[in-house]
């Protein structure tokens, strides 16, 4: 027997009509652009995941996980590329997701939040399980990101942010299990307890910005195992709390942000999708960089490598990405919108190859970074992070200021080349570990979700080079 609610809180019923939603959408609803977003972004999310496990910091989660296994099971999960399913569906969803964060090559929102990382490890770890049929699973990719799109717009994200809240971990409890509760079927009563048990499990701060540590890796997996465990207790019976949203002591809402939008939640719900919006990342750093890198390479080749370089950013950007930049771990590198400038602007690319041994300290390098002035422009303030903007200025070989301005990164939807710059990457993102046979044979899969079981996917992953 369920123990009565004393003082409910008064307005729309946020948490029931979103599970109701959940719970209820069928795969026939998704819209071609949809279909499509979530084909492009799960083979970018599966190329990433797929090439991050042999990073030190996924192996230590994944040397964990596997702690706790038993050996393959009748019915279990794999790390993707391993022939064998020996962890339980949640411990799959936290190696996987791990392991597609580890490099800083996955998806991104404007809402400021990683989704593929999230989403599609708790997705597949649940259908290859419980060998869900292809239509489901492409239905909670589309569920799962939408979701925790919604939630993190509620939020506020910028100002949730500057409160030292990391958005991604602080949401992927509740896009996982949004996705999770389509793949096992929940009724809306079982979906809402799955959303009040996955929420109670949000969290995650910036600290790792202070050293550089290996957190940031640990939140989308962990996220991703929260919400697979959030939906298979709620299938068991375990009760959350049915006003997530809406409690005013406690609620999520509150507790995240000082000045929430809950409408953003349920705003034109199934009618207006904002997955479609999602960015994927051409360079391996922060993507509230991406545009200045987009900025810097286009002027790359007028630049006189001499005078000043001023770089124009959100505050919001300045704080999080803006700091001197001193050599230490990949994830300080990666994060330092500085770092990023100079090498893409020394190198011409922003890749793993960027990020690894001695380049991190290279006296040419790290004397460029820091030489960078950076701008706190009110005008961008203004658009971000609806827009993830900035621009880059510096003196060309004429001896001309000349300036670039990016709105949107060259990964956003707005890029009429992104599908094929998808497949692209995905093909040379996995070249050291798949033939080119079988990297052609995965990305028609993901052009295919709806009618590609997940085990054949996973399959064809296993047949490495």
């Amino acid at each position: 027997m369920t123990t009565a609610i004393h003082h409910e809180e008064p307005g729309v019923a946020i948490t029931a009509t979103l599970a109701s939603w959940i719970s209820n959408i069928r795969n026939e609803d998704l819209p071609e652009d949809v279909r499509e977003a979530v084909g492009l972004l799960s083979l970018d999310t599966f190329g990433a995941g797929l090439t991050g496990h042999d990073q030190p910091w996924s192996r230590a989660i994944a040397d964990w996980a596997a702690d706790g296994s038993q050996g393959p099971r009748v019915k279990g999960a794999s790390a993707w590329g391993s022939p064998i399913a020996n962890f339980r569906a949640a411990d799959a969803a936290l190696v996987n997701g791990a392991a597609a964060h580890a490099y800083e090559l996955d998806d991104f929102h404007n809402a400021k939040v990683h989704l593929g990382a999230v989403v599609l490890p708790a997705v597949f770890a649940l259908a290859e399980e419980q060998n869900v049929e292809p239509g489901r699973s492409e239905t909670a990719i589309a569920v799962g990101y939408e979701t925790m799109i919604r939630c993190s717009l509620a939020l506020q994200p910028a100002l949730a942010r500057m409160k030292g809240w990391h958005m991604t971990a602080v949401c992927a409890p509740l896009g996982a299990a949004a996705a999770s509760a389509v793949m096992l079927g929940l009724d809306a009563q079982r979906t809402a307890w799955a959303l009040g048990l996955a929420g109670t499990q949000s969290g995650g701060l910036f600290a790792f910005s202070c050293d550089g540590s290996d957190s940031k890796r640990f939140h989308p997996g962990r996220g991703s195992h929260a919400g697979v465990m959030a939906a298979e207790l709620a299938a068991r019976g375990l009760t959350g709390p049915g006003k997530l949203f809406e409690a005013e002591d406690g609620g999520w809402l509150k507790a995240f942000s000082d000045d929430s939008r809950p409408d953003e939640i349920l705003k034109a719900l199934g009618r207006e999708w904002r997955m479609p919006r999602t960015n994927f990342k051409p360079y391996a750093c922060c993507g509230s960089a991406h545009s200045h890198v987009d900025c810097a390479l286009q002027l790359r080749d007028k630049w006189s490598r001499q005078g000043s370089i001023k770089v124009g950013m959100p505050t919001v950007v300045d704080v999080q990405c803006g700091y001197r930049y001193e050599p230490g771990s990949v994830l300080n590198a990666q994060m330092s919108a500085r770092y990023s400038l100079a090498v893409a602007l020394i190198d011409g690319k922003v890749l793993p190859a960027q990020f690894a041994g001695q380049r991190l300290s290279d006296p040419e390098v790290v004397a460029l970074a820091n030489a960078i002035e950076i701008v706190r422009d009110p005008k961008l303030d203004a658009l971000y992070p609806a827009s993830f903007c900035g621009w880059v200025e510096l003196d060309s070989q004429d001896g001309r200021r000349v300036r670039a301005d990016q709105a949107n990164p060259s990964g956003s939807a707005e890029n009429p080349e992104r599908a094929a710059a998808i497949r692209a990457k995905f093909k040379v993102l996995t070249e050291s570990v798949l033939s080119p046979e079988c990297a052609e044979e995965i990305t028609a899969a993901f052009g295919e979700l709806s009618a590609a079981p997940v085990k054949d996917i996973l399959a064809l992953a296993v047949r490495r080079k």
